[in-house]
């Protein structure tokens, strides 16, 4: 079942503005309201009471009454148009991941008494591409990479665009006498905004019965999220791209065989980063996984 997406929504944001077909709209100007209904994921912001986690709607209504203001067009569909794109490209990314835009004219000159013309449009931002990884050494580890790829695939608004092959990799960091890893990376693109993905990827990993008791210790499954499309955040239950992605060659193998002219945001093509990971030397071929090695 669907469920329906928290909102945040601003309303009667005013401003003058030069906007419709005729010269005098143009020259004179009139009043334009817009409202605006944001679609976001509220969950994280109310959990941590953190504005990072949010959107900000101060810095909403000043974009929307810039738009109003600046510029000149003739139609208030334009005007709606570049108001929703506004928010998903810029204020509101990512977390917005649809907007609902009123724009009124409540003086419109239409030759006859109304109470207001509006246009109402909703514009949903694009998919975003990320980057997985998954990882496991307890268990049946193959089990517990197909389940995960299983998994992901059924999520509503994920789609699975490429998967890199399974690697047999030693641990790195953590308490001594742990078993070898299965690796892997995973693209998809996602309609979900960071926060709702980290806790899809959770939500896989307890269905693995993974405990988390030691830092860097054994798992049944390890889901972390690497890269949100170019999206950068220095949240410490988010860190985007993932901080020490550039230096695992377990992340970086399976992703550079999938996608080699890959760009890790803010550190370069992960062929060359790759080249310099330190434990590069301690990969192997894993086995056959259903699903992995999909570039």
């Amino acid at each position: 079942m669907t469920t329906a997406p928290d909102r945040i929504e601003v309303t009667g944001i005013r401003g003058w503005g030069h906007h419709g077909v005729l010269a005098a709209e143009k020259e004179i100007g009139q009043e334009f309201v817009v409202d605006v209904s944001l679609e976001v994921s509220a969950a994280a912001a109310a959990r941590t009471d953190d504005l990072a986690r949010t959107v900000n709607y101060a810095l909403v209504a000043a974009e929307v009454h810039e738009e109003i203001t600046t510029g000149s067009h003739d139609l208030v569909e334009t005007l709606a148009e570049r108001v929703a794109s506004r928010i998903l490209t810029g204020v509101g990314a990512p977390l917005v991941r649809a907007v609902t835009v009123t724009v009124h004219k409540p003086a419109a000159p239409v030759g006859l008494p109304v109470g207001d013309v509006r246009v109402i449009i909703r514009r949903i931002a694009a998919p975003v591409l990320a980057v997985l990884a998954v990882g496991t050494n307890l268990g049946d580890r193959e089990a517990h990479l197909a389940a995960a790829l299983t998994a992901l695939e059924a999520q509503e608004g994920i789609t699975v665009e490429w998967t890199g092959p399974v690697l047999e990799t030693e641990p790195v960091g953590g308490p001594d006498g742990q078993g070898a890893f299965l690796n892997s990376a995973i693209g998809v693109l996602t309609t979900a905004d960071p926060h709702v993905l980290l806790e899809i990827c959770r939500r896989i990993e307890r269905s693995a019965h993974r405990e988390r008791l030691v830092r860097w210790g054994p798992r049944t499954l390890d889901v972390d999220v690497i890269t949100y499309g170019e999206h950068l955040s220095s949240d410490p239950e988010l860190t985007l791209p993932h901080p020490r992605a550039h230096e695992r060659a377990f992340v970086l193998a399976p992703w550079a065989a999938a996608r080699p002219e890959a760009v890790l945001p803010g550190q370069g093509r992960i062929g060359e980063l790759l080249e310099r990971a330190e434990d590069r030397a301690g990969l192997r071929a894993g086995p056959d996984v259903p699903g992995y090695g999909r570039p």
